[in-house]
């Protein structure tokens, strides 16, 4: 009898390990949810930091002082941990961080004037020191301010300001994006105000531009920039037109992304709920078309390391994620060896992966303005929606062995 009972306990305790290890293995890919208290729409990925997970959100209030809340991914306990910066000068519309730097970043922001206008202004900001760290669950009554660097002073551009976009290899100059012009700006040396900069270009004409991308290849010498349903780049060498993809859309664009894997290869979406994939040097159709969402598509971003994988954000409270294979560097899934091929059928070798949805996500209950992937981990990914809800989900497993095996 007592062998009977320690046989039927040992096979409790099997059964209840197995089902705890099959709970944690769900639980790895659940998304983690962290809730602002005010609404929000600016998100960056700490580009500089190589070994932690970290993401950025500025907030939009109207009564209360406005926050950058860094937010740090734990993978060994699956949370997050999170540091609040006090950025007291107005509503944040746009955050970008150094690709060099982890403590700079760069802030669009509107502030009322004495007159009573609203405008909109852009700072470079530096990181306090010694910042404490806190689990999500955790409040703090006080809150360390950013350490002011320098304005961006935007005075002479043409329409209001709109965003500041970093070069993304060297991190020693920037775009401020405006309604009807862009400048190009020197960072090299940020301790002297920044009061000069090249106009690169300004737009006559009621179109106005609406996003901006850097090209990461071309020695970042390219930026593309969305003016109403069109795309055009320019080349800032001479402040000409590089090339023109007309039409891009049928209303306007809101978002462009550069394969950085592929030179001449760039992904676009707008408001006609579509995302396009182009071949710049052929601009006559898109290579493939995703109409996966059923409102404007805010957002659109490559992965830096697979650049198979295209998350997008819309006002559909919807983030997805793609597979647009055949737009690809891997069109076929990785080379294989010749061990690998003797294995293999020869109808397969040659086998295309197919263009499909992977993942819908619908954690959100409000428009997605921003999505960014991680710059440390390929497979993990944060999103945005305006009433300040932050979700970071991961690539499912399947996807993940299907690109690595």
């Amino acid at each position: 009898m007592n062998i009977g009972r320690r046989t039927d306990t040992y096979q409790q305790k099997l059964i209840t390990v197995c089902q705890q290890s099959f709970m944690i293995k769900m639980s790895d890919d659940a998304p983690i949810i962290y809730g602002l208290e005010f609404q929000a729409r600016a998100l960056s990925a700490q580009s500089a930091e190589t070994d932690v997970i970290r993401f950025f959100v500025g907030t939009q209030s109207l009564k209360f002082d406005n926050q950058i809340h860094q937010l740090e991914y734990d993978e060994e306990s699956n949370s997050i941990l999170k540091t609040v910066f006090l950025h007291s000068t107005g509503e944040i519309w746009h955050i970008s961080t150094s690709p060099k730097d982890p403590a700079l970043l760069s802030t669009c922001y509107n502030q009322i004037t004495p007159d009573g206008k609203c405008e909109m202004h852009g700072a470079l900001w530096k990181l306090p020191a010694n910042s404490k760290t806190c689990s999500s669950d955790d409040s703090c009554s006080t809150y360390p301010a950013l350490e002011h660097v320098t304005d961006f002073d935007t005075r002479d551009s043409v329409g209001e300001l709109k965003s500041i976009l970093w070069e993304p290899i060297s991190g020693n100059r920037v775009i401020s994006l405006s309604d009807n012009s862009f400048h190009l700006w020197d960072l090299s040396n940020v301790v002297k105000p920044l009061q000069q900069s090249e106009v690169v270009f300004e737009q006559k004409g009621r179109q106005k531009f609406v996003s901006a991308a850097w090209n990461p290849h071309h020695n970042c010498n390219i930026v593309a920039t969305s003016l109403d349903t069109s795309v055009r780049s320019w080349d800032l060498r001479t402040s000409q037109n590089a090339w023109s993809v007309e039409n891009a859309h049928g209303q306007l664009v809101r978002s462009i992304d550069f394969n950085p894997n592929k030179q001449y290869y760039i992904a676009t979406c707008g408001d006609d709920c579509q995302t396009r994939f182009w071949d710049v040097r052929n601009t006559n159709g898109p290579l493939l078309v995703f109409s996966n969402h059923s409102h404007w598509v805010w957002c659109v971003k490559y992965n830096s390391f697979h650049d198979q994988l295209v998350l997008t954000s819309s006002s559909d409270s919807r983030v997805i994620l793609s597979r647009a294979a055949s737009v690809s560097s891997e069109p076929f899934g990785h080379l294989l060896d010749d061990d690998d091929i003797n294995n293999h059928e020869e109808g397969d070798k040659n086998k295309q992966i197919s263009d499909d949805v992977i993942s819908i996500y619908e954690e959100h209950e409000d428009s997605v303005y921003a999505v960014e992937w991680s710059t440390v981990d390929p497979w993990l990914f944060a999103s945005l929606s305006y009433d300040g809800r932050l979700v970071i989900n991961k690539v499912p497993r399947s996807e993940k062995y299907r690109i690595l095996l």
